[in-house]
């Protein structure tokens, strides 16, 4: 099977015990899984408050730290990649999200991919003491920073938001640079994938859904010069009511869109454990037959 397949760590669901975690991506990497997927919230807002409050999560909804999340998992894998799903740059300090990735890379031998995206929440942007409003532009900025600080020992920047003169990480990433892959679905986040970036994640589900985005992805890839050829893009697919069938027929239309990766969604099927985590994760991987090649 060409494309690679992972899952989404199923943050709001599956709890803090670190043994869980720990069988969590041991399982994923025996079973032949090639990546756990994670995305990413600081803070969660009390929906009690006086102003309100109508985001998708609230403080009630536990997310893990990405970086930390797969730096635990590294220790107890081999092979398994990273993906995250998405960080939310622009909340965040550039200079110290490089740090953290390049340490990831390096004690992870190589497998973190890092995926990135604005954000919606201006709760978590006033606690992390950023802009909220010019995250759309910042964003560029970083991401030119943070290419240059995984790949050149020393670095002079000067630039509207950045400013670094003659400093550099160490240690070094072992990718240089890591991949950076952009999640988001409006006009300017797509042309800013197709132009900056190594690949897209696309949030819609399925191909049909997501074919409105992914012409006009295809469209901005050719106005960069670049080709599909060598641009990612990595779905999500819901367990659903857990049907083989239904799993392969998706896979197979994502694998003739040219889709490089797809990640197993479990949340919001009725599971209630982590065990039940664990058990989807091995029903989907044993009736796919991977890491059987």
């Amino acid at each position: 099977m060409s494309i690679k397949i992972g899952v989404v760590f199923p943050q709001t669901e599956f709890g803090n015990d670190p043994q869980a975690i720990r069988d969590y991506a041991q399982t994923a990497e025996a079973l032949g899984l090639s990546h756990v997927l994670a995305y990413d919230h600081v803070l969660g807002a009390n929906p009690d408050r006086p102003d309100g409050w109508d985001g998708s999560y609230t403080h009630q909804d536990a997310f893990h730290e990405p970086f930390v999340l797969f730096g635990f998992m590294a220790g107890v894998t081999e092979k398994l990649e990273f993906a995250t799903g998405i960080i939310i740059l622009p909340q965040r300090q550039t200079a110290l999200v490089a740090k953290q990735a390049a340490a990831l890379d390096v004690l992870s031998g190589g497998r973190l991919r890092l995926g990135v995206g604005l954000g919606w929440n201006a709760v978590e942007f006033e606690a992390l003491g950023e802009d909220f409003g010019n995250r759309g532009r910042r964003i560029e900025e970083q991401i030119a920073l943070m290419r240059r600080l995984w790949t050149e020992p020393l670095v002079e920047f000067s630039g509207e938001w950045h400013s670094v003169q003659d400093a550099g990480l160490n240690p070094m990433p072992v990718q240089r640079p890591i991949p950076v892959w952009f999640g988001g679905k409006a006009d300017a986040a797509l042309r800013r994938a197709a132009r900056l970036g190594d690949g897209w994640m696309p949030l819609p589900h399925t191909v049909a859904r997501a074919r409105r985005q992914l012409d006009k992805l295809y469209g901005y890839l050719a106005e960069s010069g670049r080709t599909r050829a060598e641009f990612g893009i990595e779905p999500r697919m819901d367990y659903g009511d857990g049907d083989p069938a239904a799993w392969a027929s998706e896979i197979e239309a994502w694998q003739a869109e040219g889709a490089t990766h797809l990640s197993l969604h479990t949340m919001r099927a009725g599971f209630k454990s982590p065990a039940e985590h664990i058990d989807a994760i091995r029903h989907f991987a044993e009736a796919l037959g991977l890491g059987q090649e």
